[in-house]
């Protein structure tokens, strides 16, 4: 239950935060009176008035909006003196996801949270995770006669984010892994060279970076999630196809990390046993 204020706190606390933004604006009683629409006789009173009265909604409404904060901040119901659209435009950001390796934003964020554990739930297979021939054969039909500078430019960069301090887990739904050791649907038409090279290299490198590198696969059956990607405590992001959906402000970023951990805890096939389970693959 929400503990209830005294009016007369309630009151001070209103003029306290309204001098505050006016000083914070530079804006004089004058030129916020004339703004708002009321005497500079009624403004000099309310800011000098020491008992429990407080304007009326339009004062306070037409006082937040000249000052750039919120109705709520000025009387005392929120902390964040942000209005609700800027905390919204602060904390949650819509960018473009091109199709691409690793993309010049997704890059930015690895860079920004360097040292950080960085959860991840892929689309596909991890790009991080590729062979070269795996990622001509993926990214080639979009890509053209682009896809080599493409590719040698990301390497540059999962070398980069290989090399830095921190801990990647990833999580990938088992059939994901097993539809590419089988060559069904999505990877249907994927040579079985490349998908034997691409097991073995899987194998390898989750045997040579672990424990730095944790992979886990889950059983999507029991457990779904769309492609996420926490970084550290920071930033939490979504793919939804052409767009990140990046999220910044603490409580969602603990949802998304919360909600990455119980696909770690429910893995069908946990870190340690995964060079184990990639070699049953490559037969």
């Amino acid at each position: 239950m929400m503990e209830k204020t005294d009016k007369r706190d309630r009151a001070e606390l209103f003029r306290t935060r309204l001098q505050e933004a006016m000083r914070d604006r530079a804006m004089s009683q004058s030129a916020l009176a004339r703004a708002v629409g009321v005497d500079r006789s009624t403004l000099s009173q309310l800011l000098k008035d020491t008992g429990a009265r407080l304007p009326n909604a339009q004062v306070v409404g037409e006082c937040a909006t000249c000052l750039g904060v919120s109705s709520d901040w000025l009387l005392g119901l929120t902390d964040l003196p942000e209005t609700a659209a800027d905390v919204l435009a602060n904390t949650l950001a819509l960018t473009e996801a091109p199709r691409a390796l690793v993309d010049e934003q997704i890059f930015d964020w690895h860079k920004e949270a360097a040292g950080y554990k960085i959860r991840h739930v892929p689309a596909s297979l991890p790009d991080m995770l590729k062979t070269r021939a795996m990622l001509e054969w993926e990214y080639t039909p979009h890509l053209g006669r682009s896809t080599e500078q493409a590719i040698g430019a990301s390497e540059d960069r999962l070398k980069w984010m290989r090399g830095t301090q921190s801990d990647y887990e990833i999580a990938l739904p088992i059939f994901e892994i097993e539809s590419c050791a089988r060559g069904e649907g999505y990877y249907g038409d994927l040579p079985s060279e490349i998908r034997a090279e691409q097991l073995a290299y899987l194998h390898q490198i989750t045997g040579q970076l672990y424990p730095r590198l944790r992979l886990y696969f889950y059983d999507a059956r029991r457990l779904y999630s769309a492609p996420i990607t926490v970084f550290g405590p920071l930033l939490a992001v979504l793919y939804v196809g052409r767009n990140y959906m990046a999220f910044r402000d603490t409580e969602r970023v603990q949802v998304l990390t919360a909600h990455f951990d119980s696909l770690v805890r429910e893995a069908h096939v946990s870190a340690r046993d995964v060079p184990g389970y990639l070699k049953t693959l490559q037969g």
